[in-house]
């Protein structure tokens, strides 16, 4: 009797031990699973060129959107060279243009209504102009600490300002509404620009990096990555060299349709967005090629 007890009690001890192997297990595997899909929690986008337009290579592009009927609105920058122009998409003509003064230094444009908001660099200040006749225009102040990208859901503004930060603006008194610090896995992503809002996305523009961040409005969460390395590589291959930064997004929100274009670009370009599947080698570059880690400001 005690030899079966005792092979009883060992039976029951190793059948312990399986279960509690089988358990740890599962929970080892639970948690790779876990971390594989948190990892991949973010969406990676390279892009096909759909379409190329004309695009004035003197305009120092700091804010871009699409109005309709194949019209675009376009803030351009540089002291004694800025303005605010209407802009026909399929010739790149400027059909409007309202001059700058010299002391202005144009950044970021939203159509809201019928107004068109601008701000400007190294200011709280901005201007609001009538979308039909610009010498209509009167100015505002905001509240964040520089004017870097506009863009609008129809109903507020968002703002960036060249940190990491994205502003919730009320339209009416340009009052800040919420602040949010824009993150990817945990790290700031600086150097916010160009604003453009799509499908409940705020896309943002990363100053001096051929990439577009797409922000959720609501926690400013890093939620995809656009790789646009491509378009800089084919104006180089085409012979173009006096060309700056990617800065410039613009959504046809009848016509979905995503147009983007930089600092002196000679080009504009429709794209499609192709995801990236995450065995591709640039799924494990997206910090290297997409989060400055260091100072890239020349100015």
């Amino acid at each position: 009797m005690a030899s079966s007890a005792s092979t009883t009690n060992h039976h029951a001890k190793m059948f312990l031990l399986n279960r509690r192997l089988v358990v740890v297990g599962l929970i080892v595997l639970l948690s790779f699973a876990v971390f594989s899909e948190a990892e991949a929690s973010y969406g990676a986008y390279k892009v096909k060129v759909i379409n190329e337009f004309p695009h004035d290579p003197e305009a120092y592009t700091q804010g871009l959107l699409y109005a309709e009927n194949d019209t675009l609105f376009e803030s351009t920058g540089l002291y004694g060279r800025s303005s605010v122009r209407k802009v026909a998409l399929q010739n790149g003509k400027v059909e409007t243009v309202h001059e700058m003064q010299a002391s202005d230094f144009g950044e970021g444009l939203a159509l809201l209504g019928e107004s068109l908001f601008q701000l400007t660099w190294l200011k709280d200040t901005g201007f609001i102009y009538d979308r039909y006749n610009f010498s209509k225009f009167k100015k505002f102040t905001h509240h964040m600490k520089d004017g870097w990208g506009l863009a609008t859901d129809g109903k507020v503004l968002f703002g960036s300002d060249g940190t990491s930060t994205l502003y919730k603006i009320d339209p009416k008194t340009m009052k800040v509404i919420r602040k949010q610090v824009v993150k990817f896995q945990g790290h700031e992503v600086r150097y916010l620009n160009e604003l453009e809002y799509v499908k409940d996305e705020v896309w943002s523009n990363v100053y001096g990096i051929d990439c577009i961040a797409r922000i959720s409005p609501k926690d400013g969460t890093v939620i995809g990555w656009i790789l646009l390395q491509s378009l800089r590589e084919d104006l180089k291959s085409r012979g173009y060299k006096y060309f700056e930064v990617l800065n410039g997004i613009a959504w046809d929100r009848d016509g979905d349709r995503i147009f983007v274009t930089g600092k002196l670009w000679p080009k504009m370009f429709e794209i499609k967005l192709l995801p990236l599947p995450t065995s591709d080698p640039l799924i494990g570059e997206i910090n290297n090629l997409c989060i400055p880690n260091h100072s890239i400001l020349e100015f």
